[in-house]
């Protein structure tokens, strides 16, 4: 089933003093450039759509040579938020596309190995998103109280790829326009028709880069592999 990555990094970067991640350093290539890399190394993706800043496009265009990616199909503008960012990119991808692949852009470390398992889960489920078992304990607030202690058990923290079969995710995407929804999450939109996604096991190392020691902490990761 062929697979479409949108890869989302539109945002205003404002966690990081304005200055744009995706097109940092990081080890021999720039953020964006490790991040496509990963999705390149998949033999079930067959595009990826990048969806960002109009100014920031020719600048990714350039990486996306420097680093040797034949799979590049696309680039879309962002949108005022992600979930408009994200259609935008939807609206790129191939007739063919079975799976869409939704992943952020500032996740540069996620390994092609745990890519393949959440496609492979997402063929099966519908919907699957790649994620770990939160290692704290939460607690509920409310005033400054906590009011609950959710098991730690069945707590998980989701990361990205986030992936779904088509035709789910369109119906997901048509009843969020249809009812003024906005997500930040593209799995609350195949969950807010009852569809099943299912919760890939990955690993830490997974670190979506917001702030600017993450991009110190993405080095040492990158070095370790």
């Amino acid at each position: 089933m062929k697979t479409s990555v949108v890869i989302v990094c539109a945002g205003n970067s404002t966690r990081m003093g304005g200055v744009n991640k995706i097109l940092l350093p990081l080890g021999d290539r720039k953020v964006i450039g490790v991040t496509m890399q990963a999705f390149q190394a998949c033999e079930s993706v067959a595009e990826i759509i990048i969806v960002a800043r109009e100014n920031d496009i020719p600048a990714i265009k350039a990486e996306a040579e420097a680093a040797g990616i034949t799979k590049l199909a696309d680039c879309a503008v962002g949108g005022a938020t992600r979930q408009e960012s994200v259609i935008n990119g939807i609206k790129k991808i191939s007739k063919e596309t079975g799976l869409v692949a939704v992943h952020d852009g500032a996740r540069p470390l996620v390994k092609p190995e745990h890519i393949e398992k959440v496609i492979k889960d997402a063929s099966v489920f519908g919907g699957a998103t790649l994620g770990v078992p939160v290692k704290d304990t939460i607690k509920t607030v409310d005033g400054g109280l906590i009011t609950d202690t959710p098991p730690r058990s069945s707590l998980y923290i989701t990361q990205t790829p986030q992936i779904f079969k088509r035709n789910l995710y369109f119906e997901g995407i048509d009843f969020a326009l249809e009812h003024g929804l906005d997500f930040t999450d593209d799995c609350q939109l195949v969950e807010a028709i009852g569809g099943k996604v299912a919760m890939t096991v990955g690993d830490y190392t997974n670190i979506k880069i917001t702030t600017p020691e993450d991009i110190d902490i993405a080095e040492v990761l990158l070095r370790q592999r």
